[in-house]
C-alpha cells in the first residue's frame, strides 16, 4: 500500500515521501496517529511539482556551494525539546527537522538525505551536523539541542576512553596517608617481636 508520510519515521522514510508499506501497518499505525496519508494520484502530482521547486532553491553549482557553505559555517540551529530527567527526549530531532530550521535560520535550502546524522537525534546536547550541499562541498553545522525551558550545560573536557586512572605510590599507605620516615621499619620489626613464640629460659 502506498501512503504519503506527514511525519518523518524511523526506518520508514522522510516526510513528503511516498513509500510503501504493509496494509495492516498503515491502517493500524501510520494512518490513526497521522503520520501518513493514502497516495492519491492528485496528493502525488502536488508533492513531485513542490520537490522540483525546492530543486532549483538548492546549490547547483560548486561555487554557489561554496557561498551557502560560508553561511551556514556561521549559523547556529537551536532546538527547544522536551527532555527526561537524564537527557532522553520526548521525541527526536530529525533531518527535515534540520533541513526546516536552516530554512528559517539561514534561508538555505538543503536536501534533507544530504543531511549526515544518521538515526535521529534523541538526546540534548551540542551537535556538528555534517550537510552536503554539492559533490566534495560539505560543512558542519552547530546543532544545539536543549531541554524545553532549560539550557545546556558547560562543556567539560573530554576524557580518552583508553586514559587509566594513575595508580597510587607502592609505599603509599593504604588511607592515603603515607608513615613517617623510618616509623613503618620499626612498626614491622615490633609486630614479628610480637608474633614471635614465647621461650622459656633455662636455669643456669
Amino acid at each position: 500500500m502506498q501512503v504519503i508520510l506527514l511525519e518523518d519515521v524511523e526506518k520508514v522514510g522522510l516526510r513528503g515521501e511516498v513509500v510503501d508499506v504493509a496494509r495492516g501497518y498503515a491502517r493500524n499505525f501510520l494512518l490513526p496517529r497521522k503520520l501518513a496519508e493514502t497516495a492519491t494520484s492528485g496528493r502525488v502530482a502536488e508533492l513531485q511539482k513542490r520537490s522540483e521547486q525546492r530543486a532549483r532553491q538548492e546549490a547547483s553549482t560548486f561555487e554557489q556551494a561554496r557561498d551557502l557553505a560560508a553561511v551556514l559555517e556561521k549559523a547556529e540551529l537551536r532546538f527547544e525539546v522536551k527532555a527526561g530527567p537524564t537527557g532522553s527526549l520526548f521525541g527526536s530531532v530529525t533531518a527535515t527537522d534540520l533541513a526546516d530550521e536552516i530554512w528559517k535560520v539561514a534561508k538555505v535550502r538543503v536536501d534533507r538525505r544530504k543531511i549526515g546524522i544518521g538515526d535521529p537525534i534523541k538526546k540534548i546536547g551540542r551537535y556538528e551536523v555534517p550537510v552536503e550541499l554539492f559533490t566534495d562541498v560539505t560543512v558542519d553545522v552547530k546543532t544545539l539541542v536543549i531541554p524545553e525551558g532549560g539550557e545546556l550545560p558547560p562543556d567539560e573536557p573530554e576524557v580518552s576512553d583508553t586514559e587509566e586512572p594513575e595508580a597510587p605510590p607502592e609505599d603509599e599507605a593504604t588511607d592515603g596517608i603515607a608513615p613517617p620516615e623510618g616509623r613503618g621499619d620499626a612498626e614491622a620489626h615490633d609486630r614479628r617481636e610480637a608474633d614471635a613464640p614465647a621461650v622459656d629460659s633455662e636455669p643456669t
